[in-house]
């Protein structure tokens, strides 16, 4: 009877699964719209377009999405380049494992909004905090995913590199690199999510646009109908960035034997 169950499931389309997903989560938006303890914070979805509506005839959406895309953008990248080369001389070097590792975990487990005043305080308001923050949270999540990958790189690999004559440049490129690659990309696809996740905190240090920063004075005023259409809007931007990023894996590790579930 399992069996029969699985096999008509995977007879329906991935597009249907999608439409029946998006119906199932129009349903209960619309439930908990009509629940008397939840309709103030899920107006319906009319109400919630005519929100986001009126903050674009304001001018207030455009400059909040750039904004916090700029600090996302920069963050991120800044993150990433970070902690590429960090998590190497990790893995690669003891004496730098030795003195790195035991901090990053420390700082793993402080939440961003812990350290953001003291941020604000060395750096002023503005974007340079917000993009400090976001950097620190992405480096530590995509340092650390890397690292893994490559301390996981076949010893044997690197030793018949050696008894071949490769050098340590030729071991980095032609065989620490591609078997570390899946890692990277899981790195870049955790540091993407984790930049959206930050936004919030980042974008409590003073900002003067910006999605979190909205989020934030919106409920101040209890205006849940532009809040709930920012939070989405947040939302749909982390999973365009996660198609995107594994559209390239797909393309760069097409290589790498995947099981089907």
């Amino acid at each position: 009877m399992e069996q029969k169950k699985q096999s008509l499931a995977s007879r329906i389309p991935p597009k249907v699964w999608l439409l029946i997903s998006f119906a199932a989560a129009m349903l209960v938006w619309y439930i908990l719209s009509i629940i008397p303890n939840t309709s103030r914070a899920f107006p319906n979805v009319v109400v919630t377009i005519q929100g986001l509506m009126t903050m674009v005839e304001r001018g207030a959406f455009w400059e909040d999405l750039s904004s916090s895309l700029i600090s996302v953008a920069l963050g991120y990248v800044i993150g990433f380049v970070i902690a590429l080369p960090m998590a190497i001389l990790m893995a690669w070097y003891v004496p730098v494992r030795n003195i790195i590792e035991p901090w990053i975990q420390f700082i793993r487990n402080i939440p961003p909004l812990a350290y953001v005043p003291l941020i604000v305080m060395c750096s002023g308001v503005g974007r340079l905090p917000q993009v400090i923050v976001i950097t620190i949270a992405c480096f530590l999540i995509m340092c650390v995913t890397i690292y893994q990958g490559v301390i996981n790189v076949d010893e044997t690999l690197i030793k018949a590199a050696r008894v071949l004559g490769a050098t340590d440049r030729d071991i980095f490129t032609r065989v620490i690199t591609p078997a570390t690659l899946p890692f990277i990309l899981t790195a870049v696809r955790l540091g993407a999510s984790v930049a959206l996740t930050t936004l919030i905190a980042a974008e409590s240090t003073g900002a003067v646009a910006g999605l979190g920063m909205r989020i934030r004075s919106l409920n101040n005023t209890f205006d849940a109908a532009p809040m709930l259409a920012y939070v989405i809007i947040i939302g749909i931007i982390g999973i365009t960035l996660e198609k995107l990023i594994k559209f390239m894996e797909r393309k760069l590790t097409g290589w790498q034997e995947k099981r089907e579930i």
